[in-house]
């Protein structure tokens, strides 16, 4: 089923959890390079995969956050791009068969132009390169998750379309300031939808950031300016260092009983961010199924 028709179908969808926390719970090296463990520890990938589809998720991410050229050739791993990426399609077809898979595409962490040495053609090469490995993997859609910058966002989002008709959510990350709801380069929730949705995202929402009480102000927001599907994915808290540990403090409890009110504020889809668990998305997507029972 597509995401089209899964979400006519069910009305309001429920994403997975977070990937890096949940690879670090299992080994991995702070300082490693996660998507490395594609090829390195499929079987572990495939396993959190499991865990999201079990827990009621309707969409699985990719191990393909950091997947694109200039992120992986920090830790030296640009040879590998393609099949990185390829292989995190694969490795999360083979954990949640029953979800629709979308790859994770982030920031290449550089500023564009002016501010920074990248062009936007540049960027768009590098997007379009790391896309074409996911769609040989065949994946059923794409996330391009946790920009600041919509100019950015916008390249990932050009490359992909070059390529494809594929659904492309586009999610920023907002804080709140004095000002309201913005990412650190000034971008609102009400200008990041209206210009997304323009230039033809599927979806667009909010990932990252804070805990899940600011995020139904950031969806009202957007919600007050476009009928497109939102995106929502909170983290478990705010961080909190304990000894050597960094602890994502609110509960799958917490953070469930939040959901109806993303649900009034006008989410479509909701799931988890950084320190969010299989047992968080379990604890949504039981709430959004007495949801969708209302409906």
């Amino acid at each position: 089923m597509s995401f089209e028709d899964r979400l006519k179908s069910k009305k309001i969808l429920v994403a997975d959890g977070a990937w890096g926390t949940e690879m670090l719970r299992r080994g991995l090296p702070a300082s490693a390079c996660p998507e490395l463990w594609n090829l390195q520890k499929p079987e572990v990938i495939r396993e959190i995969a499991a865990s999201y589809q079990d827990a009621g998720a309707d969409i699985v991410l990719t191990n393909t956050f950091g997947g694109n050229l200039i992120k992986l050739e920090k830790s030296e791993n640009q040879d590998k791009a393609d099949l990185i990426n390829q292989r995190g399609v694969e490795l999360s077809q083979e954990g949640a068969p029953e979800s629709l898979i979308f790859a994770s595409m982030g920031p290449t962490g550089e500023f564009l132009e002016p501010l920074g040495m990248l062009s936007s053609v540049q960027a768009i090469d590098v997007f379009t390169r790391q896309a074409e490995s996911c769609l040989i993997g065949g994946v059923d859609g794409f996330l391009l998750e946790t920009f600041i910058a919509i100019d950015e966002a916008l390249c990932g989002l050009k490359a992909i379309r070059s390529l494809s008709s594929l659904p492309v959510i586009v999610s920023l990350t907002f804080a709140k300031g004095p000002a309201g709801f913005a990412t650190v380069m000034g971008i609102t929730p009400e200008k990041a939808v209206s210009v997304l949705s323009e230039e033809g995202a599927t979806a667009v929402g909010a990932n990252c950031g804070s805990g899940i009480e600011d995020f139904a102000g950031i969806c009202r927001e957007m919600r007050e300016k476009s009928d497109i599907p939102l995106w929502i994915k909170p983290n478990a808290g705010i961080p909190a260092l304990v000894g050597d540990e960094t602890v994502y403090t609110d509960s799958p409890e917490k953070m469930a009983g939040w959901v109806d009110k993303l649900l009034d504020a006008g989410a479509t889809i909701i799931g988890g961010c950084c320190g969010t668990t299989p047992g968080h998305i379990r604890a949504i997507a039981k709430v959004i199924h007495t949801a969708r029972e209302r409906q």
